[in-house]
């Protein structure tokens, strides 16, 4: 079980060194992760061993909603829905039990996150808001690039995989519920995510590419046992918006603050991979959402949220929502990252492995 403990920072290898789970076959999905709580282990054990004993609605309310053990368990339950994981049986994609189960966690997540969210006012308001970068911005962005050390971008890559390495998966379920302008925009700059019709292009591949260049484990799900309760509610968000046509409103707005906020953030982290010597893929993999994503941000506000919001005027304060709640959970990680690197701890659930050093090369 992760410890969380401080330890002293190594130059490659960040605060000490540990092990961070097994990875998972690439055919059968990732390995299941250890439990954090009740709720996580109920998931765990109707998934391996059938038991039905899952936690009732009481214990559900009395859960912390942005906690490791309530993320964890809506985590396993949504993972369900892309590759599974290994030892799991795929009847339990759609079991009614789970399913049930599943509701009343996102229920007590949603709730959470729009009493918590401020309130944005229109969908143009929160989306003209995140244009709008505060001058001396002290986000992890700002942070890494300034003053970034290598063992602190390995453990921001190790717990975004979880999303980069699915990269505009949870964002396709929107495209069957949009229409006309919208629809074709969404079609078009997820083209460009999936690599325009090249598998050498897929971001989730160059991603895999950054994390070979940082010395971590490329393999899918590899870092979930380490990754902390804020990382998983950021994905999570993107389950929850992606799996529930009720929520498309919410969803493309959450696609749109991702693709506003992504070419200076994405410019700052490449500066970032460079100075501390991340090498060139990992380079390439921000350096490319420089360009594309100042492109993907123009088309995203101007068809794919202009032609949803003309065909369904009604889901403007849906669209509002995602792009505020996205980055109020944005912010949460932020702070979580910057307190813990601030006191030279890890930022994970236990430390990662030293980066390998490469053998020197024989001149013999």
């Amino acid at each position: 079980m992760a410890t969380g403990a401080t330890t002293t920072a190594a130059t490659t290898g960040g605060p000490g060194a540990g092990s961070a789970g097994a990875a998972g076959s690439a055919v059968d999905g990732p390995a299941l992760p250890a439990p954090r709580g009740d709720l996580s282990a109920a998931v765990i054990a109707l998934l391996t061993e059938g038991s039905r004993h899952l936690p009732g609605g009481p214990a559900v309310s009395a859960a912390d909603p942005y906690g490791d053990d309530l993320q964890l368990a809506l985590y396993l339950a949504y993972e369900l829905h892309y590759r599974g994981f290994a030892g799991a049986g795929d009847q339990w994609e759609w079991d009614p039990d789970l399913l049930r189960f599943r509701r009343a966690l996102e229920e007590r997540f949603l709730t959470a996150l729009r009493a918590d969210t401020p309130r944005p006012g229109s969908a143009a308001e929160a989306l003209d808001a995140l244009l709008v970068e505060p001058v001396d911005g002290d986000g992890v962005s700002h942070r890494l690039q300034d003053s970034g050390e290598l063992w602190q971008l390995r453990e921001y890559a190790a717990q975004r995989s979880l999303y980069h390495l699915k990269e505009a998966d949870p964002h396709a379920w929107v495209i069957p519920r949009l229409e006309g302008r919208a629809k074709a925009a969404m079609v078009a700059v997820e083209f460009d995510e999936f690599g325009g019709g090249r598998a050498d292009r897929v971001h989730a591949r160059l991603f895999a590419e950054l994390m070979t260049d940082l010395g971590l484990d490329p393999a899918y799900g590899r870092y979930l046992d380490v990754t902390p309760a804020p990382m998983l509610a950021v994905v999570n968000q993107m389950s929850l918006f992606g799996l529930h046509r009720a929520l498309r409103g919410a969803l493309v707005g959450h696609f749109a603050a991702v693709e506003i906020t992504s070419s200076p953030g994405s410019r700052r982290l490449a500066k970032a991979l460079e100075r501390a010597g991340g090498g060139p893929a990992a380079v390439h993999f921000y350096a490319e959402h420089v360009e594309a994503d100042a492109v993907h941000e123009q088309i995203v506000r101007r068809d794919v949220v202009g032609g949803l919001l003309e065909a369904e005027p009604g889901l403007d304060a849906d669209v509002a929502f995602g792009a505020a709640s996205t980055e109020f959970l944005e912010d949460r990680l932020g702070s979580h990252l910057l307190a813990a690197w601030d006191e030279g701890r890890t930022s994970l659930r236990e430390p990662l492995p030293a980066r390998p050093v490469p053998p020197v090369p024989s001149h013999a």
